[in-house]
């Protein structure tokens, strides 16, 4: 009697130390979860009101633990703080002041989400290769400093070190291309056609749909506002006959007449805060859409 009572305490203890131990795994998974779910990732890209050309002084403070950037020459996250972006892969940092500390506060203030920013925009690049200045660079695949497989390769490379997906792309880009419409070097058409064929690529190259969130093109000061228009146009066109692009930023076009800009066509660092925490609103309403339409 005595040994199987034994028998029935210690397989009592083993059963009770392997429903502890599914519940310590289970646990460990939904932390897991949840802490995948508390993190979102986030690419800025296109020409140098995406790289940034601010007062890092005036740009926007992100707590302790909050906001992350990562860089592809060491594969690391480092905390998120102007001037943001690193000069590798063909980019360029930030001189001096970004939007990414606004929109990475905002947005952790509004969702409670840890924000890393994948940085990867080049000053003067164009979106058509036949808008591309000498070595500025363009998004086009064929252009002669082609920009869009090295954001890719960064973008993998982060995910690969968060393990985290790509939340999506958030892209000022246009000046170069409008200033070809005024040059008669380029059409409306082509430039369309061009955007519509770098959100195709991104997602070919993530394999899913990844939301594309446009900060409209400005104005150049003392400038025709032609081409300006025409892209401004096309990008709404875009954004209106596809479900997962986005206009998150359209005013823009006021920055002149409000003082936010730094020179003829770069945004001064109140402008970047603005966009910034703007897009930050716009972007976690539309996650949180998307998250009730996916449950």
């Amino acid at each position: 009697m005595r040994q199987q009572g034994k028998g029935m305490v210690r397989r009592g203890i083993v059963g009770m130390a392997e429903r502890s131990g599914f519940l310590l795994t289970m646990l460990l998974l939904i932390g897991m979860t949840t802490q995948a779910q508390q993190q979102r990732l986030f690419l800025i890209a296109g020409q140098s009101n995406a790289v940034g050309q601010g007062d890092k002084s005036a740009s926007v403070y992100c707590k302790p633990g909050t906001a992350f950037e990562y860089s592809a020459a060491t594969d690391s996250l480092s905390p998120l703080q102007d001037p943001a972006g690193y000069n590798e892969l063909n980019f360029e940092r930030a001189r001096s002041g970004s939007i990414a500390p606004a929109f990475a506060a905002a947005y952790h203030q509004l969702t409670g989400n840890k924000v890393i920013i994948v940085s990867a925009a080049r000053g003067g690049s164009s979106c058509h290769e036949k808008a591309e200045l000498e070595n500025y660079g363009t998004w086009s695949v064929s252009g002669r400093l082609s920009l869009f497989n090295d954001a890719v390769e960064k973008v993998k490379r982060a995910c690969d070190k968060t393990k985290l997906p790509l939340s999506g792309v958030i892209w000022l880009q246009g000046e170069r291309d409008a200033n070809a419409i005024n040059d008669h070097k380029l059409t409306a058409e082509e430039y369309r056609l061009a955007l519509q064929s770098l959100i195709a690529g991104f997602r070919k190259a993530m394999q899913y749909n990844v939301p594309f969130y446009i900060v409209q093109t400005g104005y150049y000061k003392d400038h025709t506002n032609v081409g300006f228009d025409c892209i401004r146009e096309q990008q709404e066109k875009v954004a209106h006959d596809d479900p997962y692009t986005y206009i998150v930023y359209r005013d823009t076009n006021l920055f002149i007449e409000k003082g936010w800009m730094k020179d003829a066509i770069h945004y001064n660092q109140e402008g970047l805060n603005a966009i910034g925490s703007t897009i930050a609103t716009v972007i976690s309403k539309q996650v949180n859409e998307q998250n009730k339409y996916n449950k």
